[in-house]
């Protein structure tokens, strides 16, 4: 029997191509000048990696240019996992640049960054080939995530890595310039799985929840479980290292909306939440392991959430934001660690605008599976959500795949790009201009 996530939208294509002069339906904005690229996992041929999250990377690549889609491309990361090489060397010790480098690419300082949280990243040029392992200099001697943040004023990207022995999380900080200039470890009880975190104008906001790393399940996939005994709290950490701790209901958050700080001092974060049973359903359909009862039960929906975090008092408040079920929240990265009004996330064959200050949500039903869309500011922009959203999205039946352009003001359909092969349920992207930088802040 095949894997689920060998199988359907998730299924892995077989070879890298490449296409030019893509048919377009509608108008492409002649000012989207750069390339939308997107990783996700991607095993070889033959391979069973045992887990969703295990696969090796591809990059999936389409250039805009004058109202015209250039090419298409695809390339594996070349990573030492992909080539075979062991995780662990003969000495016994860690081979940090034996990574599948699957599920995020960005670009920082110049870089081309394909990122997973299990290792280093891999740096790629803007024609999507390897460059290697990039480690800054030998300073990055941890793994790094595949969620860093920028600061939108400095230029600075904070990231973490964590571990299955100690140090279990290490926090890390990037000049603009790129420099690795500040490692630090947080102390937390055990070793997580965690995956995404929160900025703010001062602070760096810590996710310590119940999804535990259990040696007994060492070639079962996978080897992290949900473990209600070890509870679930949220870190407020200022830039001097202090951690604020607040003990919340157990769920676990795969990805953040946005996190800032209100003018009461207050630190409110958004991200998707996921309960146990919501958890374990997902965890098992991509290989991991799981309470079968819990699984079964198909309850409760990854929902997006608030918690708002009091320093004064040290209490919590959690709401929920909307009932709908979605995932993959993006932004304009203009307004990361601040207060931003607007978040996109992903439904069921739907993209959602959820507007913070009225706590509303407009979707855009389409039919179809739809990616994490990318939000690309418009030049001189003036509004938060002046610009685009570029999703893939993929005809259920696996019958092919489009690049979607929306207007992300009102969520209409601008253009499409139609894609020369069906492009697999990935992961996270980014918008890189022809400039070579990421995208820009609005003037």
């Amino acid at each position: 029997m095949t894997s689920s996530y060998l199988s359907g939208l998730l299924a892995p294509v077989p070879d890298e191509i490449d296409a030019h002069d893509l048919p377009v339906t509608g108008s492409l904005p002649p000012e989207l000048d750069g390339r939308y690229v997107r990783n996700g996992p991607n095993p070889l041929p033959g391979r069973d990696p045992g887990h969703w999250f295990a696969g090796a990377g591809m990059i999936h690549g389409i250039r805009l240019r004058g109202g015209r889609a250039e090419w298409y491309r695809n390339r594996w990361v070349r990573t030492r996992e992909l080539e075979g090489a062991p995780r662990r060397r003969a000495d016994g010790s860690v081979d940090l640049a034996v990574s599948g480098a699957n599920t995020h690419v960005i670009r920082h300082a110049g870089r081309i960054l394909a990122l997973e949280e299990g290792g280093l990243p891999y740096e790629m040029t803007p024609e999507l080939d390897t460059t290697g392992p990039h480690d800054f200099d030998g300073r990055l001697t941890t793994a790094m995530t595949a969620h860093p943040k920028q600061d939108p004023i400095t230029g600075e990207l904070h990231f973490f890595g964590y571990d299955i022995r100690p140090p279990y999380l290490t926090y890390h900080r990037l000049s603009a310039a790129g420099e690795l200039v500040e490692s630090r470890e947080v102390a937390v009880p055990g070793p997580t799985m965690m995956h995404d975190f929160a900025i703010t104008e001062n602070h760096v906001v810590w996710l310590d929840l119940p999804a535990v790393f259990d040696l007994s399940l060492l070639g079962k996939g996978m080897p992290i479980r949900w473990d209600d005994s070890y509870g679930a709290r949220l870190g407020v950490m200022d830039r001097g290292g202090a951690v604020r701790w607040f003990e919340i209901d157990p769920c676990y958050v795969f990805h953040v909306g946005n996190a800032h700080e209100d003018a009461s001092g207050r630190v409110v974060l958004d991200a998707v939440r996921y309960g146990a049973a919501a958890f374990n359903a997902i965890w098992g359909d991509i290989g991991g392991a799981v309470d079968p009862v819990q699984a079964a039960s198909k309850t409760g929906l990854p929902q997006l959430h608030r918690w708002t975090l009091d320093p004064g008092t040290g209490t919590v408040k959690e709401e929920p934001l909307d009932d709908r079920s979605m995932e993959f929240p993006t932004l304009n990265d203009a307004f990361v660690g601040r207060d931003g009004r607007y978040l996109y996330t992903v439904g069921d064959d739907a993209i959602l605008k959820y507007d913070t200050a009225s706590g509303t949500t407009l979707a855009r039903e389409l039919g179809a599976d739809a990616g994490e869309a990318v939000f690309v500011p418009a030049s001189g922009g003036r509004d938060e959500d002046d610009g685009w959203l570029l999703s893939i999205v993929s005809d259920r039946a696996c019958a092919g795949s489009e690049l979607l352009v929306l207007a992300a003001s009102d969520l209409t359909e601008v253009a499409r790009v139609r894609l020369p092969r069906r492009v697999p349920t990935g992961f996270h992207g980014s918008w890189i201009t022809a400039d070579g930088g990421a995208t820009a802040p609005p003037a």
